[in-house]
């Protein structure tokens, strides 16, 4: 079953939750306690990351640097297909366009083919972190709606350079990414909704947020869609806070605004400790009234925060 149908078909909200790869030489298993944590409150499908190669330079001596590419987090394939045999829940890994080339692309789709993994979620990507802004690799993609393109012709049955497969499979479906406070790279949110409507005009079934804190947004930008025509489900993507040091980081990261009644109950804290309570409280506070409005389901960012989301599913499941 799709995704776009879990989460139609489901009665109350849906739980589902987005993973990383463990770090290039670390193992699986820490990534299979976070499933294990998790797995109580029956998640519909958890989402798979993928992240490119970065420049790195290592130091030859004599003032020489050797310039190298490194992957410090690959195996999305690899994992999504570990968890999916091993738990039976549906994977979604993540499709890029940063740092990947139209052949890698095709590789990634003929691998997750061959192992009956149908669910995407495509997005554009980040920046490489020597750039100043985004720049795809040669022969990429530079938006989202290009890589679709390629999708959608991988399931009519052609590759990239034009030939025909000679046996066709389930074809890929796909959701992709959506900016309640609009993304950092739009000039405003009504262009920032034209180029999320053409990611639906090219096949995409359901969109999930950035992370926010502040519900009223969230609602203001469905409503927004809604009038623009958009009738897909928006998944909320929620993350609870945690740390003191996220006050900044988080804004400064995510390019969102962080409500000032928690910055206050925060600013309060006089441990890290009362910061993860407050952070859980405003997490199941927030879930529980988009629950009210009635979302078709929740969608949790784990990194570093498994304990917690623990603690509001719990409170909200």
């Amino acid at each position: 079953m799709k995704i776009i149908d879990l989460i139609n078909n489901t009665r109350k909200t849906a739980f589902s939750y987005e993973i990383l790869p463990p770090l290039k030489g670390t193992g699986i298993d820490k990534l299979y306690e976070t499933v294990d944590t998790l797995q109580e409150f029956d998640p519909k499908y958890i989402n798979i990351t993928t992240h490119r190669s970065e420049y790195v330079y290592k130091d030859l001596g004599g003032g020489m640097y050797q310039r190298t590419r490194l992957r410090r987090r690959p195996g999305t394939v690899a994992v999504a297909a570990a968890i999916q045999n091993k738990y039976n829940i549906p994977v979604v890994p993540h499709l890029l366009c940063s740092g990947f080339s139209r052949e890698e692309t095709e590789y990634v789709l003929l691998d997750l083919q061959f192992l009956g993994i149908t669910d995407l979620l495509v997005l554009r990507g980040d920046k490489a972190k020597h750039e100043s802004v985004f720049t795809p690799e040669t022969d990429g993609y530079k938006n989202a709606v290009e890589l679709q393109e390629q999708i959608n012709n991988f399931n009519k049955g052609i590759f990239i350079d034009g030939s025909e497969m000679k046996v066709t499979a389930t074809p890929f479906s796909y959701g992709v990414a959506c900016y309640p406070e609009k993304h950092e790279e739009a000039p405003n949110i009504d262009t920032d909704i034209y180029w999320l409507k053409k990611k639906i005009e090219r096949g995409a079934e359901y969109a999930v947020t950035q992370l926010f804190y502040d519900n009223r947004k969230y609602f203001e930008f469905v409503d927004k869609v809604r009038q623009a025509g958009i009738t897909i489900p928006i998944i909320p993507g929620i993350k609870p806070f945690k740390r003191m040091a996220q006050l900044s980081m988080i804004p400064k990261t995510f390019k969102v605004d962080l409500p000032e009644p928690l910055t206050n109950e925060v600013l309060k804290c006089k441990s890290e400790e009362e910061v993860r309570q407050v952070g859980i409280e405003w997490c199941i506070q927030q879930c529980k009234e988009l629950m009210a409005h009635g979302v078709p389901s929740i969608h949790f960012y784990s990194i570093a925060a498994v304990d917690s989301i623990r603690e509001v599913a719990k409170a909200i499941y």
